[in-house]
């Protein structure tokens, strides 16, 4: 019931033809995933949900009082109406955790299981994206928020041990490239969004699969699976944006996007600042081949499903190529 009415407030986000709808969408998903978020087999999750109902609920309070604002034309200090689509542009930026409006997003992430992550990491953000489509009104505001979602992104997700919070700061650097892609033609914005779906998919229901939280844990449990370990290794590869792989092809698309309309300087600067991301994507796929730790203390959460991550996994790796053989031959 609850994961249904999260999906249809999202819907409701999307397709309303107000801001109040808009709103009341926002507010329907959110009051669905606090109960998701609870789970009696994890102590943080408690802790985890209310600290997102929090940060979610002073970022809903500031999107209303911003529209109610807007809608009654009350003045709000200088240059009112520019002060208010900033200050609801930046509500929608706290709930999908771009920097700097990031400060709950690792916190929280950290203290859920790895399906609840999952849906925090996706599906959470195609409202908010969505409704920052409507008003992509101030480009030095946006090339502000992304190159310090990158930069952030790069710096903090360097020192990390838990995959969550690697694979949270790799959101954050995601969403960056993600409103790059919206500037002009928002298909590319979907295709990236699909894509990054993909890949995180791939990735999570191996972490499942295995039950590993952390860089040592997840050494140890890769030792003996040889095909898992190249799966993990390829999806994180891809996840980071190499060329042979699924995930270089939205970046490519962004790239081209930018070039063409004359922002060359951010395409440049977001490239940069992506490699040192795909730095501590490298050092932790470098380290699951060639460190070998033999102290298994946990087992595997489930077998039943290895071979539908394979398959998923296979796919994705291999979609690039696919997909460049296709549209060859048409």
């Amino acid at each position: 019931m609850f994961f249904n009415s999260l999906m249809i407030g999202t819907l409701i986000s999307i397709s309303s033809t107000s801001w109040i709808g808009m709103w009341m969408g926002l507010e329907i998903n959110l009051l669905s995933i606090i109960p998701l978020m609870n789970s009696k087999n994890n102590l943080l999750s408690s802790e985890a949900s209310l600290k997102y109902f929090i940060t979610q609920a002073l970022a809903s309070t500031t999107l209303i009082f911003s529209i109610i604002f807007m809608l009654n034309n009350i003045p709000l200090l200088f240059n009112f109406k520019n002060n208010l689509m900033l200050m609801f542009n930046s509500a929608l930026l706290t709930k999908m955790g771009a920097a700097p409006f990031h400060f709950w997003f690792p916190e929280i992430i950290d203290g859920l299981s790895w399906l609840n992550s999952l849906m925090i990491l996706t599906w959470q953000k195609i409202a908010p994206m969505i409704i920052l489509m409507y008003n992509l009104n101030f480009p030095l505001f946006f090339n502000f928020i992304i190159i310090t979602s990158m930069l952030i992104s790069g710096i903090m997700g360097f020192n990390q041990t838990s995959l969550r919070k690697i694979l949270t700061y790799s959101s954050i650097n995601h969403i960056a490239w993600m409103m790059a892609a919206m500037f002009n033609y928002e298909s590319i914005w979907f295709f990236y969004f699909i894509v990054y779906t993909i890949i995180t998919i791939n990735i999570i229901l191996i972490f499942n699969l295995i039950n590993v939280f952390y860089m040592k844990q997840l050494f140890i449990m890769l030792n003996n699976n040889f095909p898992l370990k190249f799966f993990f290794i390829m999806n994180f590869l891809s996840l980071g944006g190499l060329p042979p792989f699924l995930g270089f092809m939205p970046k490519w698309l962004t790239i081209e996007n930018l070039v063409k309309n004359n922002m060359m300087t951010l395409a440049i600067i977001m490239v940069i600042l992506t490699l040192i991301t795909l730095f501590f994507y490298i050092r932790l796929t470098f380290s699951t081949l060639t460190l070998i730790i033999n102290e298994p203390n946990f087992s595997l959460k489930n077998k039943f499903n290895s071979f539908f991550i394979m398959s998923s996994n296979f796919l994705s790796i291999t979609s690039l190529v696919l997909c460049t053989i296709l549209l060859n031959m048409t």
